[in-house]
């Protein structure tokens, strides 16, 4: 029953990433997108949900043959939640701007190379994560959720790549092809690249401090 409740947190934070980028692709100022889109990352944090790009950043705090399969079940999970999402929205009259920003913004990414996409998906998680950690280490109250606006606002004002919200962007746009699941795959290992850097630094630093 673990599985399943973990399973369905999973949903949950897609489901709330997703709505991140309904907000973000509803308006038309950046900077204020940005700043909403950050509300997806807060409800996960908050809520305890459970997100593949903040989860698989603890990989190698954890046993790995135990916890990276967890982390592809999240994956799964955040998809479903993703897709969910898109799909009610596409049934809103608010659908056809999502839809055409969506299509644009996946294109970009379609249209992409490998090692670029790759590249974004390191520096996005490495955000993410960073946002993440303020939030659960921090000892300020303020501190823990201005890591988590500041990161986020980053990441999407850079242009970062972050796989699930792009599961959401792809399946409002309805663009799932051989292309769209490679950049997708491609983000996906950038994501775990980069979300890997801040607790695993630390752990190292730790262990040659204590030597």
């Amino acid at each position: 029953m673990k599985k399943l409740a973990d399973f369905l947190y999973a949903i949950m934070a897609g489901a709330f990433i997703a709505m991140g980028g309904v907000v973000f692709l509803s308006l038309d100022n950046k900077i204020v997108g940005a700043f909403m889109f950050s509300l997806g990352l807060f409800a996960v944090c908050t809520l305890k949900y459970n997100l593949f790009t903040g989860k698989v950043g603890y990989l190698f705090c954890n046993d790995v043959k135990t916890y990276l399969p967890w982390c592809l079940m999240v994956w799964v999970g955040n998809l479903v939640g993703s897709i969910i999402v898109a799909e009610l929205v596409r049934l809103t009259r608010v659908a056809p701007g999502i839809i055409e920003k969506s299509t644009k913004l996946v294109q970009v990414k379609a249209d992409d190379t490998l090692i670029s996409l790759f590249v974004l998906g390191i520096f996005c998680n490495i955000m993410v994560v960073h946002a993440v950690d303020q939030y659960l280490n921090n000892p300020h109250e303020i501190g823990k959720y201005l890591g988590i606006v500041m990161s986020i606002m980053v990441f999407i004002l850079c242009g970062f790549e972050h796989c699930i919200a792009d599961m959401f962007y792809i399946q409002m746009a309805r663009m799932w092809n051989s292309q769209t699941i490679i950049a997708l795959i491609v983000i996906t290992l950038g994501n775990v690249l980069g979300g890997i850097l801040i607790p695993t630094m630390r752990k190292i630093n730790t262990k040659l401090k204590s030597e």
